[in-house]
């Protein structure tokens, strides 16, 4: 039982891994890690500005006391000179309370320099190493997404990619209902032809009728013609003969000139 559970969490870890692994961008995931280095650095940063503010509290202290000190010297050396020993010798006790103090507050100044400077020693680190960061995720990136239009380009051509198939099926099915329509157009034309369907509209013959129609049609042309050129020859036939011109001033149609006698005749006469 329990190895039927290790088997079912062994597979859906792998098919969760892989569903990340597929839904994950690493441009956004290097923008990402850029991000969070950024605020590390600003976070470094904020501290180096923390420390530096206590160091500087601690000189305005040392500073003060640094003024109590020698104000209480000066007082204990006005004291002795105006005979009171003992005010001189109460300043000289506050005097050595506020150079401890000081000597404190010296020892303090010295652990902050120090963690400052340490600090600004990790933020120049950390910043160099943010910056080529920023350079190889910038690089990292281009390349990508230069693969990326790539194979994008290349499973275009190919064919491969989920669009462009979409678009190759398209094409089939268009080319595959095209063909189909010219073969059954094809097939009425010829059912239509062989007289096997009826055209119900009238306007389509088939090819038995139309060479019928062809040759009335051809021999009523003929027929025509032959009227025709029967007629113009009957017309032109009298208009052949000879007519004599008229004569001005509205004469008389002029007279017939008489035949010319055989000379046979006007011999035997002579």
């Amino acid at each position: 039982m329990a190895g039927i559970f290790q088997r079912i969490s062994t597979i859906f870890r792998a098919k969760a891994d892989k569903a990340l692994d597929r839904a994950e961008d690493p441009r956004e995931t290097l923008d990402y890690s850029y991000q969070r280095q950024l605020d590390l650095l600003q976070k470094v940063r904020r501290g180096v500005a923390d420390v530096a503010t206590s160091r500087k509290r601690v000189e305005l202290q040392a500073s003060q006391l640094n003024a109590e000190v020698d104000k209480l010297t000066t007082q204990a050396q006005r004291a002795l000179e105006q005979g009171r020993e003992d005010l001189a010798r109460e300043a000289l006790t506050r005097k050595s309370g506020l150079q401890q103090q000081l000597g404190d507050l010296q020892a303090q100044h010295a652990q902050l320099q120090g963690e400052e400077e340490k600090l600004v020693r990790a933020s120049t680190r950390l910043q160099a190493k943010v910056d080529a960061f920023r350079t190889r995720k910038e690089t990292i990136k281009a390349t990508y997404s230069a693969a990326e239009a790539q194979t994008r380009i290349n499973e275009a051509f190919s064919g491969i990619s989920e669009e462009m198939g979409d678009v190759g099926l398209a094409v089939q099915r268009a080319e595959d209902k095209t063909q189909e329509m010219q073969a059954r157009a094809g097939a009425i034309d010829e059912l239509l032809a062989s007289g096997t369907l009826d055209d119900p509209s009238g306007t389509y013959k088939d090819d038995i009728t139309r060479e019928l129609d062809q040759l009335a049609s051809t021999s009523q042309v003929e027929d025509e013609l032959a009227a025709l050129r029967a007629k113009v020859s009957g017309e032109i036939a009298p208009a052949t003969k000879p007519v004599a011109p008229a004569i001005e001033g509205g004469a008389a149609a002029p007279k017939a000139q008489p035949a010319q006698q055989p000379v046979a005749d006007e011999e035997g006469q002579s």
